[in-house]
């Protein structure tokens, strides 16, 4: 199978269900920003501590489904099919954090973005996850986004932090505090 089709060749694209968009739909646009978020994760993998594997592998998945949702048009059977973005998922990232600050020295003062590569790999998905969040939040006062969307990604770059100080733990890396000069 041929990877290019040429029916993007005028500036549109396909999304689950009927028609062709725009590639300047905000639709088309928030998956853009979420495909990039979980490219971003993958660099984030290839630089993760052991303790930091299956979660982030975890998340890759939950991306894809983020963009299959963010894809479909919310009143299609095609978007009732989709698995769900539901509270126990948001649960789960809560749980996770509070396992980790559970081994973390309690944060006092603003760290920079940085530490091991990991980390430094961690706060970067934090960064993206923010834009796509705030993507997704455009949209959804533009056309219906399921609701979940906006509180996992929400809910993500949160985890995306404390798993960045997270992997400086276990790399026996401190964080790097802001100096206020």
């Amino acid at each position: 199978m041929k990877i290019y089709t040429r029916t993007g060749d005028d500036g549109t694209t396909g999304l689950i269900g009927p028609g062709r968009f725009s590639k300047a739909d905000g639709r088309v646009d928030a998956c853009g920003h979420v495909d990039e978020l979980n490219a971003t994760v993958g660099l984030a993998l290839a630089a993760a501590p052991q303790g930091l594997i299956e979660p982030l592998r975890r998340i890759q998945h939950e991306l894809l489904t983020v963009g299959a949702h963010l894809a479909a048009q919310s009143d299609g059977a095609l978007a009732q099919m989709l698995p769900a973005l539901d509270g126990q998922t948001v649960e789960r990232l809560e749980k996770q954090m509070d396992a980790f600050e559970g081994e973390l020295e309690p944060l006092n003062q603003f760290v920079l973005p940085g530490g091991t590569e990991a980390a430094a790999r961690l706060h970067l998905a934090r960064t993206v996850c923010r834009r796509a969040e705030r993507i997704v939040v455009a949209l959804a006062g533009q056309t219906h986004v399921p609701p979940g969307i906006i509180v996992y990604l929400n809910r993500l770059s949160d985890w995306f932090f404390v798993a960045a100080r997270y992997a400086n733990h276990l790399g026996h890396t401190d964080d790097i505090p802001w100096s206020k000069r």
